[in-house]
């Protein structure tokens, strides 16, 4: 556990799915209403999150965060109120071009929903179910193209591969894993059915730290972030204070300073009221 007195936070960032956006989809008055009293405090609050960059606004603006978006697992990072993009690491196309390749396998065609994300726009193969799924969930437009690769006249920010299949979900990242070195391919799960795909240097901590040093002129011990999976694993390692919700992953949970209870009963919340607010004992 960070030594760190509650004081010293200065930067709560937070996760949506599984972190402030549970089955409802919402944000929960209780927690919306503690990060209010966070910022009351002089508390700056940000997103960091594997969505779309429009995807994730609603929840920007529906907790009144302050700070620049953090989006598709920090390759991009926008600031809403001024249009302003501080940052944007997409996909080098070479790459991008072999793992529509590798995902369009003829033993995987038919088991992988293939997402390419390009200047904020989502685009498919086509549109089955899960992808209806999906959209529907992320509130966004979906358009479909034939042929994926017609998409790269420019650099996509983020490919992913979408499968109810687990087991090959997780077989597949250890493949990728293998194949690109960390210094060439982010990847990475942000729930058991997606496989993601960034920029090598697109990870949530590194993003954090952008926020952090350049902007805020603060430090890593003076940010609480709260994660639910797999990609948030790297923000958790760079926050002074790294908190796993309670429906997190066990070995997520094992590398966190504390657990909070899972988001159906508002972790966030709790988190806020022990680490800023002072009002939560346990």
């Amino acid at each position: 556990m960070s030594s760190l007195s509650t004081a010293e936070i200065k930067l709560l960032i937070l996760d949506i799915d599984g972190t402030i956006a549970g089955k409802s989809n919402q944000v929960s008055t209780r927690v919306k209403q503690a990060i209010q009293a966070a910022q009351a405090k002089g508390v700056r609050v940000g997103i960091a999150t594997g969505r779309m960059y429009k995807s994730a606004m609603r929840f920007h603006n529906d907790i009144g965060a302050d700070m620049p978006l953090i989006a598709y697992q920090g390759a991009w990072i926008q600031d809403p109120a001024t249009g302003k993009r501080y940052r944007h690491h997409p996909v080098p196309v070479a790459i991008a071009r072999e793992l529509i390749d590798y995902f369009e396998q003829p033993d995987l065609l038919d088991r992988l929903s293939v997402h390419v994300y390009r200047d904020d726009c989502l685009y498919v193969r086509e549109i089955n179910a899960d992808t209806e799924l999906y959209v529907g969930r992320s509130g966004i437009e979906v358009t479909a193209v034939k042929d994926l690769r017609t998409l790269l006249t420019d650099c996509p920010t983020k490919l992913l591969a979408m499968s109810e299949d687990t087991a090959l979900i997780q077989d597949l990242l250890v493949d990728l894993r293998q194949r690109y070195a960390p210094s060439d391919l982010h990847v990475t799960t942000s729930v058991p059915i997606f496989l993601e795909t960034t920029h090598s240097g697109a990870n949530k901590g590194a993003a954090i730290d952008y926020l952090a040093t350049s902007l805020l002129n603060i430090t890593a011990e003076n940010v609480l972030a709260i994660g639910d999976n797999y990609n948030d694993v790297e923000m958790l390692g760079y926050a002074g204070i790294g908190v796993a919700m309670g429906n997190a992953p066990s070995d997520v949970q094992s590398l966190a300073d504390w657990v909070a209870p899972d988001i159906e009963a508002d972790g966030v919340a709790a988190t806020i009221e022990k680490f800023i607010l002072n009002t939560r004992s346990i």
